[in-house]
């Protein structure tokens, strides 16, 4: 792990942005909440926030760090669902790693979820939206490298 013992604790925030391509049918079954196994947009909310307070378990030189909050929002859009993480910690390192493993986990958990209407669902589109805090200060992805905006259809 990098040493961060003389970096000042200071408030941290970073959002990370997945995507789960399905097919119609099985986005239709959905929007009817009539998926095998429950409502995959609540589930997938909910692992998405717990897999980012186990972040440190998962990826192995990342620092442990007190969450202050982690939210996942998981939308439908026309061509599957869109999922965004935000967290937000007071610590000496930031919480981009949180924000992408909560984005990822809510991603596979939809998959799971769903995978008995659409095995073939694609994650795409897996990366930090924006982070804030810390001596590298603010950053914020507006759009990717070849000009194309980010955001899917809705």
């Amino acid at each position: 792990m990098v040493d961060v013992t003389a970096k000042p604790a200071t408030e941290r925030v970073a959002s990370a942005h997945a995507f789960v391509r399905i097919a119609p049918a099985a986005l239709r079954a959905i929007r009817r909440l009539e998926g095998p196994k429950g409502n995959p947009l609540e589930v997938a909310r909910i692992a998405g926030i717990a897999a980012a307070k186990r972040t440190a378990e998962l990826i192995p030189l990342c620092h442990p760090l007190s969450i202050t909050h982690a939210d996942v929002e998981a939308r439908l859009r026309r061509n599957g669902i869109e999922i965004t993480s935000r967290v937000t910690t007071t610590a000496s390192t930031g919480v981009e790693m949180e924000a992408l493993v909560a984005a990822s986990v809510a991603a596979l958990t939809v998959y799971d979820m769903v995978k008995a209407l659409d095995r073939s669902m694609e994650i795409t589109d897996l990366y930090l939206v924006e982070k804030r805090g810390g001596k590298s200060g603010h950053y914020f992805r507006a759009e990717k490298s070849n000009g194309a905006k980010l955001r899917h259809q809705t």
